[in-house]
């Protein structure tokens, strides 16, 4: 039999309550509207833009070729040995991400997040269909009529439609748009891509459209570790509490007999927060720094006659400059502290790393691979011969003509697989297609008597832009074997 619960225990985990954010106009809001424009388009239109590589490249812009292990970014083109530029991107995206945070809270939360930018847009569709925070909550607490399941089937179509799109605009990046956009209708897509696209409508339909904000406090581990980064001298949205405490409606003012603070505890700056908190409570972990709540607290005390920004993006030290009857510190002179400067110099200096790697690479790279079973085989004249594989790389969007050498063993000769012996030498000469790489079986020859050694192929292009490289490697012979 189970023990029943004693009186006056605590839950270890609260109810979820649905939030219903009421509709706000003002600087912060109209922000939000103008960056979500932004991020949505750049997230919809980027993989149908075009950029010219020449007749051997893709043409879109922003594309990751996994079947050919490429990733093209306009002008440049990563390959798969150049990974540490993708590593760099990310650990510049690390930093930049703690840059933000440091100076101005969980502004990436509240403005780029992804799981921002489609909840705040699936709300406006709440909006145009239910109504506003009134009409939404009557909605929810009336039984199921036909007004209320068509309703929500129009609403959930359309996230649907959203949420699909959202999928369909994902796969485009890892192929040519428009070759994949037709071949996706007609049936004839890979099964990757029906996959993917299903699988990031049905997260994006159920992350955006039911669980909101609970993404934001209980799934996101962002909120956790952005404490490690905020100090006092963080801006953050604050409640000016000097200023609205002890809280009182206008009626409650006119006849108390002690003077009230500003806040009329009006709860407008609870009924805009999109994650349904209380900003008057303190900071809290599902905060978003949106600052949706200054804007409704600023269009009450503009009504009330009363001084703006009684919540507002303030540093905890600036509050209390500010409480003791100091003025109002500056953001630029909150942002430009050392701390920010340090952040911001490591995110440049790994940015030109980067860029001064980009300007310096070679477009043409050499690899070897020795045989190691056997390491080296004797012939029948007493010469010996090691075997390699060779890798040739040509970075540029036209096949390009490239002469291997040798740079050691001195009496060595080499030849290859599409070659007969009696033609070895020095030196070989292929052309390697555009955008490719080129595997070649080498053999190396070195008369009797010959000791082991290090030696390099060498490659360099024979057109006029040139380019040369080298790979080191070894010469084995019987007794002294690596």
């Amino acid at each position: 039999m189970r023990n029943p619960k004693p009186a006056g225990a605590v839950p270890l985990y609260e109810k979820s309550k649905s939030v219903f954010p009421k509709a706000v106009d003002g600087k912060f809001r109209r922000l939000k509207w103008g960056w979500m424009a932004v991020t949505l388009s750049i997230y919809y239109l980027t993989p149908w833009i075009r950029w010219d590589r020449g007749p051997y490249a893709p043409d879109q812009a922003v594309l990751i070729d996994l079947a050919h292990r490429r990733f093209y970014m306009f002008g440049i083109e990563i390959w798969p040995h150049e990974f540490y530029f993708v590593a760099g991107l990310l650990i510049m995206a690390g930093i930049g991400l703690f840059l933000v945070t440091s100076a101005v809270g969980r502004a990436w939360c509240g403005y780029s997040c992804p799981q921002t930018v489609w909840t705040d847009l699936f709300q406006h569709i709440d909006r145009l269909v239910d109504g506003d925070r009134n009409a939404q909550m009557r909605l929810q607490k009336s039984p199921w009529n036909a007004e209320k399941i068509g309703k929500r089937l129009l609403k959930w179509s359309i996230y649907l439609v959203i949420s699909f799109c959202t999928g369909g605009a994902w796969i485009l990046y890892f192929a040519d748009a428009p070759t994949l956009m037709r071949e996706f209708w007609s049936g004839e897509a890979a099964p990757i891509a029906y996959t993917a696209a299903a699988a990031l409508t049905a997260t994006t339909f159920v992350l955006g459209g039911f669980m909101r904000e609970q993404v934001c406090v209980y799934m996101c581990p962002w909120p956790r570790i952005q404490t490690a980064m905020l100090d006092e001298k963080s801006l953050t949205v604050t409640y000016k509490d000097w200023r609205g405490e002890p809280r009182g409606s206008v009626k409650q003012a006119r006849n108390a007999s002690t003077p009230l603070g500003d806040c009329i505890d009006c709860n407008q700056c609870v009924a805009v927060c999109p994650t349904g908190i209380d900003i008057r409570e303190g900071p809290q972990v599902g905060c978003i720094t949106c600052a949706l709540c200054i804007d409704a607290c600023d269009s009450v005390m503009n009504q009330l006659g009363r001084a703006p920004r009684l919540i507002d993006y303030a540093t905890l030290q600036g509050c209390e400059h500010e409480k003791a009857g100091g003025a109002k510190e500056s953001v630029a002179k909150t942002i430009m502290r050392p701390r920010m400067l340090i952040y911001f110099g490591v995110w440049c200096t790994i940015g030109l790393g980067l860029l001064f790697a980009l300007g310096v690479r070679q477009h043409i790279d050499i690899s070897a691979a020795k045989d190691r079973n056997p390491p080296y085989m004797l012939l029948s004249d007493g010469s010996i011969r090691n075997a390699f594989t060779i890798k040739l790389r040509n970075m540029e969007s036209r096949p390009r003509e490239m002469e291997i050498g040798l740079a050691g063993v001195p009496t060595a000769v080499m030849w290859s697989d599409d070659m007969p012996r009696s033609q070895a030498d020095r030196t070989l000469r292929r052309t390697v297609p555009a955008d490719q790489a080129s595997a070649l079986r080498i053999y190396v020859t070195a008369p009797p008597g010959t000791q082991a050694q290090d030696f390099a192929f060498t490659v360099r292009a024979l057109d006029a832009e040139g380019g040369s490289d080298a790979h080191q490697t070894h010469f084995d012979v019987p007794g002294d074997a690596q």
